[in-house]
């Protein structure tokens, strides 16, 4: 019974993991995961910051707490990325970007990584539906015999003026029904200095300005249990008000440009095992989504006036159903329809209208030591407009995906695997019809992806290695008809270049270990590292044939350090991206340094009268490193947080 019980959810809910535990992911799909205590000690403010510890990921971070952050996995593209909050995607049909910088760390239970898909059949179609995911899941409530509430504070305060109080309570209802309720609020006046490159090098200094932020997160949630199953229900809040600093460029180093945003959804879901051979997993959510962008030539003579506002509204509706037909073998059908719309006081504006119907039919069959999965994904994309302007056409399209694992030695914990998945992304409703801008007849990228990877974990039980895990994987990707998004001199207004087809061949590893060290000292070692080369090869003609596309590092990786010690924890993290270009001409003009930083805090935990508290100090960037994550968009040198946290 407990074996089909964890069909039921492939994404398993996963205890506080303390660094003498470890859960081995016996993954069919290449996977990477931070959850509880590994996830805190990273000392990063939100989702964005802590998926740079990941291999194959870039992110593109326009600086300071309140900066746009938007994370691209493989070299395939932002708008490949499917992010999945509690189980169901994160959508933004207009641009096809989630800002990853307004999902804070405070209520995150666990982030995972998977590059294709997820491991499981039993999944919503649109969960097959993207080159790469990232799943987002918040706490759910437990609750030891007796318990009724939960009550965690928290209090950070630190380097540009950062004021961020959060508070989360969890309640138990009855035996089989629980909520809980989260807020937090970031105040950041997003002010630091930093240096400017000219021409004989770093030597002017000057104070980053209009990164201000004002944000509120609030989140509520109802969590039932079902004699075979679960629900769970969700509503959401965010909004903020931010400046955006913009690019610093030909001496300019001040914008006045600010954007107000708020964004909700309501969703829920529940799974439930109907018989001993049927089980259905039923999703449905309501989000909006309002923008409004101003830039007022009064307060910066430099720009155009733009006081643009925009209103998404997104149906979506799921229902999958798995057949476990023997022991080895199952299938799952699965459809799910999207209705998204978008307005804006634009004039001449489309008015789109998207309407998606996604079938996806899978199999996964288990013989001894191996494991294979098949799905063929159906996508119907069909858009309607209001105005005269025409709508571009409908799309029809069939993308499978090959999955296959085996582990060759009975007694080894040693994994090979393969996969192959193609799938395609429809332009974003900006990409056809932003006025004066979109082209209704653009392509949708398509993506071809090849991998071949290795797990390896051993278990010595000996006094001194708990444990030692090792991934790695060797990737081909062929993108076509690649669009790539560049900055222009703000945020807003971007150039799209269609770089035609993109050839990406990558390695990725990872390594985690644990030590026990004499004197009750316990180390913790987490280390990844990337390989990419990315190469434009449309046209062999072109000066820009098999050169590296811009903002791809050629290497890449991460190595984070924690030790534990009667209450103290002390953690290093080290964060490296070597040269890129940031245009697809490889010219000494377009390079981009490499940079790397290195973060460093210490907490101690301590209990009075069966309150919990928590102390940290941190300090970011120790070595004041100078660096850009996006050209012109320098980031903070040497930073340093404090951190109260109450749990009761």
């Amino acid at each position: 019974m407990a074996a089909h019980a964890q069909s039921l959810d492939s994404l398993q809910h996963v205890e506080e993991v303390v660094i003498t535990g470890h859960i081995v992911r016996r993954e069919v799909i290449p996977v990477q995961e931070l959850s509880g205590r590994a996830l805190q000690r990273l000392g990063t403010h939100n989702v964005a910051d802590a998926l740079r510890y990941f291999s194959g990921v870039q992110i593109k971070d326009y600086g300071g707490v309140g900066g746009l952050k938007t994370v691209n996995i493989r070299s395939m593209g932002t708008n490949h990325v499917g992010v999945f909050y509690d189980g169901i995607e994160l959508g933004n049909a207009q641009n096809g970007t989630v800002d990853l910088g307004r999902f804070s760390l405070d209520n995150m239970e666990s982030i995972t990584l998977y590059n294709g898909q997820k491991s499981a059949i039993f999944q919503p179609a649109k969960d097959f539906g993207s080159s790469g995911s990232i799943y987002l899941q918040t706490r759910t409530p437990r609750f030891e015999e007796g318990e009724r509430d939960h009550v965690k504070a928290t209090f950070k305060s630190g380097s540009f003026g950062v004021v961020n109080p959060a508070l989360l309570w969890e309640h138990r209802i009855t035996e089989r029904v629980s909520s809980s309720l989260s807020a937090e609020y970031l105040h950041s006046s997003g002010r630091y200095r930093f240096t400017y490159r000219m021409e004989e090098g770093y030597d002017t200094t000057a104070v980053r300005r209009n990164g201000d932020i004002n944000a509120l997160r609030v989140e509520g949630g109802t969590f039932g249990r079902l004699e075979q199953g679960y629900w769970r229900a969700k509503a959401y809040l965010y909004t903020s008000e931010r400046g955006y600093p913009g690019a610093v460029v030909r001496n300019k180093f001040s914008h006045e440009d600010r954007q107000w945003d708020t964004n909700f959804f309501i969703q829920g879901s529940m799974t439930r095992r109907l018989s001993g051979v049927y089980s259905l997993k039923a999703n449905a959510k309501y989000a909006y989504d309002y923008l409004h962008y101003l830039s007022d030539p009064s307060l910066d003579v430099s720009t155009m006036y733009v006081n643009n506002r925009f209103r998404q509204n997104e149906m979506y509706l799921s229902l999958a159903n798995l057949f476990n037909i023997n022991g080895h073998w199952s299938m799952a059908v699965s459809t799910d329809y999207k209705l998204n719309t978008l307005s804006a006081n634009l004039i001449n504006f489309a008015y789109p209208v998207r309407h998606t119907t996604l079938v996806a039919v899978a199999a996964q069959a288990r013989y001894g030591r191996l494991n294979a999965q098949a799905s063929l994904l159906a996508t119907f994309v069909t858009d309607k407009v209001r105005t005269d302007t025409a709508a571009a056409g409908g799309k029809t399209e069939l993308t499978p995906t090959v999955v296959m694992s085996y582990r060759p030695f009975a007694k080894a914990d040693f994994t090979l695997r393969a996969f192959y998945k193609s799938i395609f992304r429809m332009p974003t409703l900006n990409d056809l019809y932003y006025t004066f801008i979109g082209n209704i007849k653009l392509r949708p990228e398509y993506t071809h992806q090849y991998n071949l990877g290795f797990t390896y974990a051993v278990h010595p039980r000996n006094k001194w290695l708990s444990h030692l895990e090792m991934q790695a994987d060797a990737y081909y990707n062929k993108v076509e008809d690649k669009i790539v998004a560049m900055p222009t001199s703000n945020q807003y207004r971007w150039t799209m270049m269609n770089l035609g087809e993109v050839e990406i061949k990558g390695v990725d590893v990872s390594l985690q270990s644990a030590f026990a060290l004499p004197q009750g000292v316990m180390l913790g070692v987490r280390a990844s590292y990337t390989y990419q080369h990315a190469e434009d090869v449309t046209d062999p003609t072109s000066n820009y044939y098999r050169n590296q596309i811009p903002y791809i590092p050629w290497h890449s990786g991460s190595l984070t350090l924690n030790t534990e010690w009667r209450g103290w924890e002390l953690n290093y993290s080290f964060i490296y991206t070597g040269k890129r270009y940031d245009a697809s001409d490889n010219i000494p003009e377009n390079y981009v340094p490499e940079w790397y930083t290195s973060d460093l805090s210490l907490t101690y935990g301590f209990t009075i009268a069966r309150t919990r508290l928590r102390l940290t100090a941190e300090v970011n960037n120790i070595f004041n490193q100078q660096f850009e994550v996006v050209k012109c968009y320098p980031m903070p040198g040497t930073n340093y947080k404090l951190a109260i946290k109450i749990k009761i």
